[in-house]
């Protein structure tokens, strides 16, 4: 799904902290929420032309690929709700201040947004007035498909926020978003690694170091760490203790606090109350004194995926979804033997866990003209096969083909790399309407399957901590965690062990001890309402 990194912004703060006041007055004012416009017989009204403008994130495509779909989408949308589809896009360069920014804008044209509660502050928005109420009568009335879906797996109390509900999850869709290192599995082999596969965190360190002093012109890892200033620190922590991020608390942009597989109504934060920070940090300094990035990482906004595909990066990192669906066929096709494997943190130690149902999820904006129509288009989008087909495919023929057993399949020529259709529909994909694709990796079902023997569910989906009375500190604690992290996670530091003690000592000043109170008073209230 996203291009995701522990991005510290000092503006994404400060914008957070002033959305309650931008957003305070724009809580539905202006809509007309709750209602349901119909003809004299009952029917739904749809004499007025609209245009529904959908927030998605993600680089604009520039082959207009795009915008031919959806010339072709709009005529089947004018069709049969008189309505057409607007896309607006958040691109990756610093998306998480522009995705805020666009929504304390205000923006009156602005119908469905692509949210989610891990990723894309969904609670926080929620609470700051950017998102509309949805009853269950205008549901039922204008997206009914979505509605008895989401109904039928019990899913709409997740989406819930005082009694209402405020999202649309995208629930009935197969995915995995765990995070994890790809690599070549022939030069894992070269290395050393039995069968060529990364089995524990350090085995990354024998692979990089090979890799370096032995592939002229290739970058161990040539990470973009201008884009991803978090590294892979949470990564080492997941890998080799039972802590475990509690999701929609984040410092700033950075997954800080959690609780542990042992202790699991327990919050604290590893970066503070453990060991495993100086163990990572030293590790990062190894990495950075091996040359497995270029020196000036920090500064670096490249693509490492398109650099392995090319084969002048050894590796790249992402969720598994990305793995089996872009980075195995890709290398296959344009690194022949290549073997790209994937190592998933949290492998070792079974600490991995299930995506969450609202890890990609639909909201309608609290400052739409229009949110009848909007639900309306999003119900087609999600449940009307042509429309389906249109925006998550693109058009027959051109972007796709269909395969005489019904398989997913792509025109001759065709390059995921300058031919994608970008559309980026990832808030209501539908398992019964998804083709399987044939260009996907043949061992995609048993990957799925083996996560799903090991991966964890999440307990706290419906844990809504109290951030307000800490906003302050948390702001205060982000930024102390932006002056630190980068340096540590990419390995800047001469003695990391004196940088991570001065952070601490930065992060307690900060107010660490009265935010995790704050944070524990809510965990105890949920633990004896839920009687744990």
């Amino acid at each position: 799904m996203r291009k995701h990194g522990f991005v510290a912004s000092a503006m994404a703060v400060i914008l957070s902290a002033v959305m309650a006041v931008g957003l305070a007055g724009c809580k539905g004012e202006g809509v007309s929420k709750n209602t349901s416009p119909k003809k004299g017989d009952g029917s739904v009204d749809t004499s007025s032309h609209e245009v529904i403008n959908m927030l998605v994130l993600g680089d604009k495509p520039s082959n207009g690929r795009c915008e031919a779909m959806l010339k072709e989408l709009n005529q089947v949308l004018t069709e049969k709700v008189n309505a057409e589809l607007k896309l607006t896009y958040v691109e990756w360069a610093d998306w998480q201040t522009q995705y805020n920014v666009q929504l304390l804008s205000g923006d009156s044209s602005m119908d469905i947004i692509t949210t989610a509660t891990d990723w894309l502050y969904g609670w926080e928005n929620v609470e700051k007035g950017a998102f509309l109420p949805l009853s269950e009568e205008m549901l039922k009335t204008y997206a009914p498909k979505t509605w008895s879906q989401v109904d039928a797996s019990g899913n709409w109390n997740i989406c819930k926020y005082k009694g209402e509900i405020y999202f649309i999850p995208e629930d009935h869709y197969t995915q995995y978003t765990n995070h994890g290192m790809f690599y070549r599995g022939d030069w894992a082999k070269e290395a050393g690694l039995l069968n060529g596969t990364v089995t524990k965190f350090n085995d990354l360190t024998t692979y990089f170091q090979y890799v370096k002093e032995n592939k002229e012109g290739v970058i161990p890892w040539d990470v973009a760490g201008k884009n991803n200033s978090g590294g892979v620190l949470g990564g080492f922590i997941q890998s080799n203790t039972d802590s475990r991020v509690m999701v929609g608390c984040n410092a700033g942009n950075y997954e800080f606090w959690f609780t542990s597989a042992s202790d699991p109504y327990t919050i604290y934060s590893p970066y503070m109350e453990s060991n495993v920070i100086y163990e990572a940090a030293e590790l990062m300094k190894q990495w950075n004194e091996i040359g497995v990035w270029r020196e000036d990482v920090l500064n670096f906004d490249g693509d490492s995926r398109e650099e392995m595909y090319a084969g002048t990066s050894g590796s790249d990192q992402h969720h598994s979804q990305t793995y089996y669906s872009q980075i195995k066929p890709n290398m296959d096709k344009k690194q022949p033997g290549s073997d790209a494997k994937m190592y998933p943190w949290g492998q070792e130690n079974k600490n991995i866990a299930k995506p969450l149902k609202t890890h990609g999820a639909a909201a309608i904006s609290a400052n739409s003209k229009h949110p009848e129509r909007a639900l309306m288009v999003y119900d087609l989008l999600r449940n009307d096969e042509t429309c389906y087909r249109y925006i998550n495919y693109g058009i027959e023929g051109t972007d796709y083909i269909i395969t005489s057993d019904n398989k997913l399949a792509y025109p001759e020529g065709w390059d995921q790399s300058t031919d994608k259709l970008d559309s980026n529909f990832w808030c209501g994909r539908n398992d019964d309407l998804e083709l399987e694709n044939s260009f996907n990796w043949s061992g995609t079902k048993e990957m799925i399957e083996n996560l799903n023997e090991i991966a964890y569910t999440y307990e706290f989906e419906n844990l809504i901590l109290n951030k307000h009375e800490v906003e302050a500190e948390q702001a205060a604690i982000a930024n102390v965690l932006s002056e630190y992290l980068p340096q540590l996670a990419y390995g800047k530091y001469d003695n990391p062990r004196e940088a991570i003690d001065e952070m601490r000592r930065k992060i307690k000043d900060a107010g660490y001890d009265k935010v995790k109170s704050a944070f524990q008073k809510d965990m105890d209230e949920y633990k004896k309402e839920n009687g744990k």
